[in-house]
């Protein structure tokens, strides 16, 4: 098993190839980032007649997309108490109205382009077997009720038996989400759009036409000039304006993928520390379970091995599996957990951003998809004032906060002060990167870009090598 080896990416692996960009050219729309969310976008796009180009550094559905648990749902873990609190029940209610559609508007897309991407409604739970976390599973039936949606409390669940208790959204859903990402490519190609891997962005201008991005692949910069820009890299790649990266962090997460004849009626996730989340899936006759979990911050230095927790559970609960993939992926999560959606700041009209998913990316691709092709298309979208991407509200999420400030002077000013040598350097803002000994990998504990052992980029925000 290879260390990124990912179940969605070896099973589609003989997918489309998209040529590198080998000179300049002009569209309407360039969308940065071939992910779910970018070449969601980039089909809405094309289908209402926009001339698109989507810019992929590595290849499309490789990175975070690839390495999903593919679950559709409206339930992002236990969070519309949180909501509620934070916020108002009003808008819990549009978040939760809004990545409800979502799953209604993949599921039509699937059925209207023909992908064959083993799309299948199951129900979603959150689950706990500790008896300290029920009331907190308690409180988000409730917090769901009050919402108005129908929600179930069980305290049974298959393969685990007996536990604390659960909370069950149903008629949810889960596919291939790499399979999907290569359907919609297939449809923005026969809508007129464009797509280009290979082809890695590095720096954009603004001038009175618009813009021009800049984008290296065959040891060339390409120009892209166009009207919009959509940031679609998981992480804006780039600082200002916007500056997200002082308003979000990213997470690593560990994934394995069983031989096990089981078929699984739901799709679970634990609310314990380390979270377990899992799934079944099926191929060409072939059984699996998907295992998913034990996250941290990245480049944070952890105890255990990442993989080490899950194979445990893997041992508990499927004794005779095998397992047949290992692999990990990084998200970006915002300070108030709710992402970004929208302009990518006040002061720069045309230029789009959706960012801090939080690990519910397949839910909030859509959304991000459709608000941002309103934006452009000049419609109001019912949904625009809940993830606002230029909101300035005080920070609610102090801990991290506090956190986030620490690892900053920790990694980037006291290792200067002090002269430290022999320090490597994060080619985003500078910070000192750590070793991962799990993922062999150099990561980036301000802003989570991580890096080859050689120091060749991986994922961003940084769009350089490694210093």
């Amino acid at each position: 098993m290879e260390k990124n080896d990912s179940i969605w990416l070896k099973s589609s692996e003989n997918g489309r190839k998209f040529r590198t960009l080998d000179q300049n050219i002009e569209t309407n729309v360039c969308v940065i980032g071939g992910g779910i969310t970018g070449i969601s976008t980039a089909y809405y796009l094309a289908k209402e007649g926009k001339k698109v180009v989507v810019l992929e550094k590595d290849r499309i559905g490789s990175k975070t997309s690839g390495g999903t648990t593919g679950k559709i749902t409206s339930q992002h873990h236990l969070f519309y108490d949180y909501l509620i609190h934070s916020q108002n029940k009003e808008f819990a209610k549009k978040y939760l109205k809004a990545n409800e559609e979502a799953i209604k508007n993949i599921e039509n897309i699937i059925k209207t382009e023909q992908i064959e991407c083993d799309f299948e409604r199951k129900s979603a739970f959150v689950f706990t077997q500790n008896l300290g976390k029920l009331q907190m599973i308690n409180a988000e039936v409730d917090a769901v009720k009050s919402l108005g949606k129908k929600v179930n409390f069980t305290n049974e669940i298959e393969v685990l038996g007996k536990i604390e208790g659960a909370i069950e959204f149903e008629n949810q859903a889960q596919f291939h989400p790499v399979k999907y990402v290569n359907g919609l490519a297939k449809s923005v190609l026969e809508n007129g759009g464009e797509i280009y891997e290979n082809t890695k962005v590095v720096e954009y201008e603004k001038n009175e036409d618009g813009f021009v991005v800049m984008a290296e692949s065959e040891g060339e910069t390409r120009r892209i000039s166009c009207q919009f820009v959509v940031v679609a890299t998981r992480y804006p790649i780039f600082n200002v304006p916007g500056f997200y990266f002082l308003k979000m962090y990213q997470e690593l997460e560990y994934g394995i993928a069983i031989k096990a004849d089981v078929d699984l009626k739901g799709m679970y996730v634990s609310c314990e520390v380390p979270t377990i989340s899992f799934r079944d899936y099926e191929e060409n006759g072939q059984k699996y379970v998907l295992i998913v979990g034990n996250g941290h911050k990245t480049g944070e230095k952890v105890e255990n091995n990442g993989f080490e927790v899950l194979e445990n559970f893997a041992k508990t609960y499927f004794p005779n599996s095998e397992i047949v993939y290992r692999w990990n992926a990084e998200d970006a999560i915002g300070l108030d957990k709710i992402a970004y959606i929208g302009e990518y700041s006040e002061v720069r009209e045309n230029m789009y951003v959706a960012t801090g998913f939080k690990k519910w990316g397949m839910s909030s691709s859509n959304v991000a998809a459709n608000l941002i092709t309103d934006k452009i298309m000049g419609r109001e979208n019912p949904y625009e004032a809940i993830f606002n991407s230029t909101r300035l509200e005080p920070i609610k999420n102090h801990e991290e906060m506090k956190n986030m400030l620490k690892e900053v002077g920790e990694s980037m000013i006291m290792p200067r002060l002090n002269g430290e040598k022999g320090k490597k350097y994060c080619a985003h803002l500078g910070c000192e990167v750590s070793w991962n000994d799990v993922t062999k990998t150099w990561d980036c504990p301000c802003h989570g870009s991580r890096y080859e052992q050689d120091g060749s980029l991986i994922e961003g925000p940084s769009v350089h090598d490694l210093n």
